[in-house]
């Protein structure tokens, strides 16, 4: 690994930094650090740079899921791809799913000349995906079992001029704030999408978030509720999901279906009150979009989280259902989205139930 990394860093420094991190990538083409197969990891930094010492690593839930499924849950073996994946590619980018996750770290080290407003000593999470930050692991994982997506580290980040890290609240466990800000785009963009149908369309408003039980889920039904919905209903895969939901009192109706059966779906959000005006997927399995589709009323929208999503089934599944709804790609980046999901969290027992429990 170390060597890797090493050969990584050798190469010539390019004169000049880019907000996006483009002098970091050492591709022969011109890609954004996202696309890249391999990033630059010196530890000395440009001047609009920040070093953070990482702690913790929060693994994109596609990611782990397709990590876990390929080494049958074999622990080992999944720690071991994902040193290799870094060491490697110099960020963590798993190449099936193209996903990474998150980190929280203390910053060690800031350029003169960094937008991102941050201090030595910050305790920060990072809002951007370590599909696109630099990253050395220097402890080779040896606190992480290979089975779980929050993963014990020591070693070092870099984040651009144009990323994004949140300091991390004093009040609350800092495992809890980073399983948070890892899906915090998911409710701010949800409560965007309901208060502005809502401020133009009077009546109902239904929204069914597919996954309600889940991190990003959760944290939807209650944006959703918040934003001005009058009715949500929470789709899960089984039974326990539907107790945990239901335990948490956050969604006006939970449903059992599997999502991934377009007909099951729609049956199931219909009799809990749909059709949806708003369907947001937040489950991390693919073949979800035609049920997601249908599960929507003509002019209502769908949103998808997932990594999972296939986009032109969802594109090509609409047209072909002569769907008139309205799909959104979550990007992960709304405006405050941090500080909205932990006010979320702490103003909804039930949901903060939902993630310690997860935890």
């Amino acid at each position: 690994m170390t060597s890797v990394n090493s050969h990584i860093s050798s190469t010539s420094v390019p004169e000049t930094a880019d907000p996006t991190g483009l002098h970091r990538v050492l591709d022969d083409r011109v890609v954004l650090p996202q696309a890249a197969e391999r990033l630059d990891t010196r530890r000395e930094l440009w001047p609009d740079e920040v070093r953070v010492r990482v702690e913790r690593l929060n693994l994109d839930a596609a990611s782990f899921r397709q990590l876990e499924g390929k080494h049958d849950h074999d622990g080992d073996a999944v720690r071991a791809e994902v040193l290799d994946i870094v060491a490697t590619r110099g960020k963590m980018q798993n190449p099936e799913t193209g996903s990474g996750g998150m980190l929280v770290g203390t910053v060690e080290a800031v350029g003169e000349e960094s937008p991102l407003g941050l201090e030595v000593g910050d305790r920060v999470a990072t809002l951007v995906s370590l599909s696109l930050t630099p990253l050395v692991i220097e402890d080779g994982l040896a606190g992480w079992d290979g089975k779980s997506e929050q993963v014990p580290c020591d070693g070092y980040a870099v984040l651009f001029g144009r990323s994004i890290a949140a300091v991390i609240p004093d009040d609350l466990d800092p495992a809890l704030s980073l399983a948070v800000m890892d899906v915090c785009g998911a409710p701010a963009l949800t409560a965007r999408v309901v208060a502005e149908r809502a401020a133009r369309e009077r009546g109902d408003l239904v929204v069914a978030v597919v996954g309600g039980a889940g991190k990003s889920g959760s944290l939807s039904l209650a944006a959703a509720k918040r934003a001005g919905a009058t009715r949500t209903i929470g789709v899960v895969p089984h039974e326990r999901e539907a107790e945990l939901l239901l335990d948490a009192a956050i969604a006006d109706e939970v449903v059992v279906a599997d999502a991934r059966d377009p007909i099951a779906l729609r049956d199931a959000v219909s009799a809990a009150g749909g059709p949806a005006h708003v369907t947001v997927v937040c489950v991390d399995v693919p073949g979800c979009e035609g049920g997601a589709v249908l599960a929507t009323a003509d002019g209502g929208t769908v949103i998808f989280f997932s990594m999972a999503t296939s986009f032109s089934a969802a594109a090509l599944g609409a047209e072909g259902l002569a769907a008139d709804v309205t799909m959104l790609v979550g990007n992960g980046y709304v405006p405050g989205h941090a500080a909205y999901a932990l006010d979320l969290l702490r103003s909804s027992p039930g949901v903060r139930r939902l993630f310690e429990g997860r935890l």
